[in-house]
């Protein structure tokens, strides 16, 4: 790969050693600011640029028990740990259209590992050969789910790769495997969420 052409794909690829380089730098060294947002070349395609630093002061009053915010325009979530030790960024993907998204401030109230999946109404309308699927490689809700206040809308993972950094789900935020069981095992019942 060029150096003067970075594509979604290979930030994809680079995406956990980049966030697991950042939070080892940043972890390592606390008197040298983490940088701000990842430098890309003037050439940079879609949205790469927009993977940057939040703030977590810029969305909430205070930190809670942990705090996630989840930007559907640069499809990356931000999660920061309730003391605000930890600040996290992960590739994810989004509702694929304006009409599936939904907004504004909730909260995770259940967690399940292996979740089973059954379809909504209006997904079984837009496409009638849905139907409830069992834990397992074709669930499409991968091997982790949080549940928000919000009925049908999670943040889960996904077996299908392809659809990160995609406008690809019918609502809710997904993650790579690996990064949900991440997100899972530090986020507790009660952390808040923000979609933007």
């Amino acid at each position: 790969m060029s150096q003067s052409r970075i594509t979604r794909r290979s930030l994809l690829l680079a995406a956990p050693a980049l966030t697991f380089g950042s939070r080892l730098a940043w972890a390592q060294d606390t008197a040298t600011p983490a940088p701000t947002e990842i430098e890309t070349p003037e050439t940079a395609q879609r949205n790469i640029s927009s993977f940057k630093r939040q703030d977590w002061r810029d969305h909430f009053d205070e930190l809670g028990v942990a705090t996630i915010v989840a930007d559907t325009t640069s499809r990356a979530l931000h999660f920061w740990a309730g003391d605000g030790s930890d600040y996290r960024v992960y590739p994810t993907s989004v509702p694929m259209s304006e009409e599936l998204t939904k907004r504004g401030y909730t909260k995770i109230v259940r967690k399940r590992v292996g979740p089973d999946w059954t379809p909504t109404s209006s997904m079984i309308e837009r496409d009638p050969t849905l139907k409830y699927m069992p834990p397992g490689p074709g669930n499409p809700l991968g091997t982790h789910a949080m549940y928000l206040e919000w009925p049908a809308y999670l943040i889960h993972g996904t077996h299908d790769t392809r659809k990160i950094g995609r406008r690809s789900s019918s609502g809710c935020i997904g993650l790579y495997n690996q990064m949900i069981a991440e997100l899972f095992e530090i986020s507790p019942i009660g952390t808040q969420v923000r979609i933007l």
